[in-house]
């Protein structure tokens, strides 16, 4: 069960204290990262306010009073994940959560049904020489609160809500009453609600996140790093995952430079996916993009921006390349600007798409949720390779306090380099249930190389 109110009171000082450092980083150059211990403190707070605040208010909403978690060490649940405290890398043996909704104004009853309890929160309930076989034991702990839903992590459209595998499905249905079988229904809507909802705790402190992505990002993107014509792409590259390593920070993917120039026939989004990882010498007059993203206090950033490579004798990119920056962060707008909630994202990105070829930009938008994981739990708006309705995910509504990385190209004819040219943005943002806002702003200027110009 969770901390007596004094403990939790001592908690959340430590945690104010820790916001405070947060929020300083702007003021400096230098990223400031916690230490793993303070880290700790403020990943098993939030997880504390989130079963507090945040999860009746799921279960009531997708009408499931109980919701049972299994996970064995080395298959985990992508759900679990985010339920175990801070000093777990993984579940142990067989980690079974059991979460019950005993109705208005009493808090959930949450148990480990496990050989150890699970943190401060889930109390153990399983005594093995006591109790007996765990899954009978399971079974018997269900029966005796006869819930009238009861939620298991499976889901055909969804993969993070399908974490449970066939073996324990199973095992489960053996320990479980016969009479409660028809009673077994899908997490999905809670656990996809599980994993997009954010706290204003995690939304102030996820400021924070994306600045430091986008430090590290922009210091790649220099001539700290960029020597044009020695510095290859695939330099830039590991100059990111060692920068992050040095910072104590993780990543959930490889990052990715690439060119654009004038000479080079402009590639299509497929052929750009296979090749974004070839290495090239950066040469002045270069248009670089970066596709970058870093994991911390067990939330992900989502970020792609660009830069130019300055010729001899210039002080800014072309102005036709200065426009079609400018087409793509209208895109963005017309994007966010059709976020209501409750709209699904294949109607979101149709009537984006509609908007977009209305006032003459040829868009491609691919948007997709962000938080717990990178590509995360949420309606998904658009894929690159189909700008048609995605089934399934794509008819998932759009829920407020649910964060989104606004990923998305304009194609503009640029009259300088003879061809058009896609410029490819992504920026997280967050969805308050009436507005859309960048959590740490967004790039409306290329960034340039060298950063001062020389003087002329």
């Amino acid at each position: 069960m969770i901390k007596s109110e004094g403990g939790v009171k001592m908690i959340r000082n430590t945690i104010q204290a820790i916001v405070l450092l947060l929020v300083s980083i702007a003021a400096n150059a230098e990223p400031q990262v916690l230490s793993m211990r303070d880290r700790a403190a403020v990943i098993d707070q939030w997880m504390t306010t989130r079963v507090e605040t945040v999860l009746p208010n799921l279960m009531r909403r997708a009408d499931i009073d109980m919701w049972v978690i299994v996970s064995r060490e080395y298959n985990e649940d992508p759900v679990i994940r985010t339920m175990l405290p801070s000093t777990w890398h993984a579940a142990r043996r067989t980690t079974i959560l059991l979460i019950y909704d005993r109705g208005e104004g009493q808090p959930l009853e949450t148990l480990s049904v496990s050989r150890y309890s699970v943190g401060e929160i889930f109390a153990g309930a399983w005594n093995k020489e006591e109790d007996g076989e765990q899954w009978a034991h399971l079974g018997k702990l269900i029966d005796e609160r006869d819930p009238k839903r009861i939620a298991l992590n499976y889901s055909e459209t969804f993969p993070l809500a399908d974490g449970i595998s066939h073996s324990e499905y199973e095992l489960f249905h053996r320990g479980l009453p016969e009479r409660l079988h028809e009673r077994v229904v899908s997490s999905e809507p809670l656990a996809v609600g599980w994993l997009e909802t954010r706290t204003p705790d995690e939304i102030v402190v996820y400021q924070q996140i994306v600045r430091i992505a986008h430090e590290i990002l922009a210091e790649g993107l220099s001539d700290a790093v960029i020597q044009p014509g020695v510095t290859t792409t695939e330099d830039v590259v590991w100059w990111y995952r060692d920068r992050i390593r040095e910072l104590k920070l993780t990543t959930w993917f490889q990052p990715s430079v690439s060119i654009d120039r004038a000479e080079a026939p402009e590639k299509s989004m497929g052929d750009w996916a296979l090749h974004r990882y070839d290495s090239d010498v950066i040469m002045p007059g270069d248009l670089l993009h970066v596709d970058f993203g870093i994991q911390y206090l067990r939330l992900n950033t989502d970020t792609q921006q660009n830069a130019y490579v300055l010729k001899p004798g210039e002080t800014d990119a072309p102005d036709d390349l200065k426009a079609a920056l400018a087409n793509g962060n209208r895109l963005q707008d017309i994007l966010t600007g059709q976020f209501e909630s409750g709209k699904s994202g294949n109607k979101i990105l149709a009537d984006a798409l509609a908007q977009a070829n209305r006032e003459g930009i040829t868009p491609s938008i691919y948007t997709h949720p962000i938080g717990y994981h990178g590509h995360a739990a949420g309606p998904t708006i658009g894929m690159w390779d189909n700008q048609g309705d995605t089934p399934g995910r794509g008819d998932y509504p759009l829920y407020p306090n649910t964060a989104h990385s606004i990923e998305l190209y304009a194609e503009t004819d640029v009259p300088s380099w003879g061809k058009a040219v896609r410029i490819k943005l992504e920026e997280d943002a967050f969805f308050d249930g009436e507005n859309t806002w960048y959590i740490d702003g967004r790039q409306k200027e290329f960034l340039l190389i060298p950063r001062v110009p020389p003087v002329q």
